[in-house]
């Protein structure tokens, strides 16, 4: 548990995004941890979207609770009231702050407006195309889609987002390097978000001449993150760095 967070002395022009709000302070992906990011100078706040039972929309990373909470409910079998009434464990692990809640998606676009942040989506449920234009329909009702990024394990998303909005700004995370993904993800206008050791110099170069922006995850030592600003990635994805 920290107290504060870590500072970057040298940013250069990386910008910083705090991993399921300010994690390394706050319980991940609640509205506390999103307003602990909004009140430090990170550029941009991740967050998680799964689909409830009954069709609504919940910020949570795992597949069920049990991690942060007490009580193990699995986010996609669950109604969303049922899931808002949990309290969840603080970081030192009680369950005593009625405020450490599971946020809705709107509550997130409404901080990260707020606070001017770049709102980073990370897509988990297996959402089809009406769904996906549903979610982009709220952050059109915050008139912010213009400063947010989709982000998916599953390129499928990717493809889905493609087929009506062509430009909107989109990574695909993964945890794997191979030489044919730069030309694939050019092809398909997507930026990437990759785990960090999986970088090196001439990766970023090679994946900048093809014009793909370099989001890196998850980094929470800062000599990896000099590293890798000067590598020249274009963000750096962190729990507990600024």
């Amino acid at each position: 548990m920290f107290s504060d967070t870590i500072k970057i002395l040298n940013k250069k022009n990386v910008k910083i995004i705090a991993h399921r709000g300010c994690s390394g302070l706050e319980t991940e992906n609640t509205a506390s941890a999103f307003v602990a990011a909004g009140n430090r100078t990170y550029y941009g706040i991740e967050t998680d979207i799964y689909r409830t039972s009954d069709g609504k929309l919940i910020c949570h990373h795992d597949r069920d609770t049990g991690r942060i909470c007490d009580i193990n409910l699995k986010i996609e079998d669950t109604p969303y009231d049922t899931l808002r009434s949990l309290t969840l464990n603080d970081t030192d692990g009680a369950a005593d702050r009625s405020d450490l809640r599971l946020c809705s998606l709107e509550e997130y676009i409404k901080i990260c407006k707020k606070y001017n942040k770049h709102a980073v989506l990370e897509l988990k449920s297996n959402f089809q195309t009406e769904e996906l234009q549903r979610i982009v329909g709220i952050f059109k009702e915050f008139d912010y889609l213009h400063n947010m990024t989709f982000i998916s394990f599953d390129i499928r998303h990717m493809v889905r987002l493609r087929s009506f909005l062509p430009d909107q700004s989109c990574q695909y995370l993964t945890m794997k390097w191979d030489d044919d993904l730069p030309k694939r993800l050019a092809e398909l206008n997507v930026d990437l978000d990759i785990m960090a050791g999986l970088l090196d110099e001439e990766r970023v170069k090679l994946l900048h001449d093809y014009g793909i922006k370099v989001n890196c995850w998850t980094v929470d030592d800062p000599q990896t993150a000099e590293t890798l600003i000067e590598m020249g990635v274009d963000q750096i994805t962190t729990n507990i760095l600024e």
